[in-house]
């Protein structure tokens, strides 16, 4: 007798009515929605009117994400405001153009006020209501905002809890805490801080992180008590950083310098990407990248992503490994021994184009003799 099982006709999964809330959202916003996993430049990049914000406005939803998290762009006109906002995902906001400044309240409590300029970094807290104010009556300001409401939105699949459930988290935020986003911030260890505003990420000071490479810095940041979290890194002229990789949804925004990076699946060809401050970048989920500075300055960026140093949550990954661990001892890291040697005469090459010097040391001798 025949196995009933082979009797149930199987069916194509594909063919199954998918709900996707999130997408549905997003397409009703009717604004841009920005694909792939390079921006050339979040301050030039075309926007139209979002009537939920009451700006302008596009979304940046790159391959990288990997629906863990998502980002769009938003410019407030001169003079003008954006319309009081309030939901159930964590967001961070970079400050691209403009000076400004952000009004923040929970239910039954006073409202508190800070300013922002060109390079400021912030966290809204969670469920907390807030409102963006143009503080120029001539010049536009613009912001890039990461934030998890793609994953959130799918989770919960209920738009009316998302931006209309009115639980206070006094613990994200205490609206009697004046000095909430006054820029101080407590660091732990070498590089880990715990602060809710930056008031220039171009500026703020870094600690070594050579782990990464020669002259490299980093401080990683703690905003507002949210499971999203991000870093700032720094690497001198001529040099580069070791090739790396980790999860999904790791934004980096160039604050300052000129490069390159090379990103690729393990065992393929890797992709380019040139860079300047203003570009976005979003390595895909467990692909290798590495980051290039092939020009006359430091270069310096911002990587907004999911987890927060301090709190303990999914990795949203397929590798548990470190990434500043040799891959050879199961961690994320290629170190430059162990780097194709082409990687380094492509880099020494961009270098005489803007008349830089290598200074990646001892390096290049060890290159040669591999390549030999």
């Amino acid at each position: 007798m025949a196995d009933k099982s082979d009797q149930i006709e199987k069916l194509d999964e594909s063919l199954l009515p998918k709900v996707d809330t999130y997408r549905g959202w997003q397409e009703a916003q009717k604004i841009p929605v920005i694909k792939g996993f390079f921006v050339e430049d979040i301050r030039t990049v075309e926007l139209a009117p979002w009537d939920l914000k009451g700006g302008l406005g596009a979304f940046v939803v790159l391959d990288g994400t990997g629906g863990v998290n998502d980002a769009y762009i938003c410019e407030i006109p001169p003079g003008g405001k954006l319309k009081p906002q309030r939901h159930l995902y964590e967001e961070m906001v970079y400050i691209a153009t403009g000076h400004g400044a952000t009004t923040v309240w929970q239910k039954g409590s006073k409202k508190q006020t800070f300013e922002w300029g060109p390079g400021s970094l912030f966290a809204i807290p969670l469920n907390a209501s807030y409102q963006h104010f143009n503080g120029s009556g001539s010049e536009p300001a613009r912001y890039f905002a990461v934030t998890n409401s793609c994953f959130m939105i799918n989770l919960f699949h209920n738009l009316d809890f998302i931006f209309g459930d009115d639980f206070v988290f006094s613990d994200r935020f205490d609206a009697v805490e004046e000095d909430y986003f006054s820029g101080k911030g407590k660091i732990y260890g070498r590089f880990f801080m715990s602060t809710n505003f930056v008031s220039d990420t171009h500026t703020v000071n870094l600690k070594d992180y050579s782990e990464r490479g020669k002259g490299s810095s980093n401080m990683k940041f703690d905003l507002a008590g949210q499971t999203m979290g991000c870093h700032i890194s720094e690497f001198p002229v001529g040099t580069y950083k070791k090739a790396h990789r980790h999860g999904p949804g790791a934004h980096v925004i160039i604050l300052s310098g000129q490069g390159y990076s090379l990103l690729w699946k393990e065992r393929e060809e890797w992709k380019q990407v040139d860079w300047k401050p203003g570009s976005v970048v979003v390595p895909p989920n467990q692909w290798f990248h590495q980051h290039f500075n092939s020009g006359a300055q430091p270069a310096r960026y911002l990587a907004l992503r999911w987890n927060n140093w301090r709190f303990r949550f999914a990795r949203m990954t397929d590798g548990e490994g470190s990434t500043y661990t040799d891959v050879k001892k199961g961690g994320g890291q290629i170190e430059f021994d162990d780097e194709a040697p082409e990687i380094h005469r492509q880099f020494e090459a961009a270098l005489v184009k803007v008349g830089a010097k290598c200074k990646m040391g001892d390096y290049h001798s060890r290159c040669t003799r591999k390549a030999a």
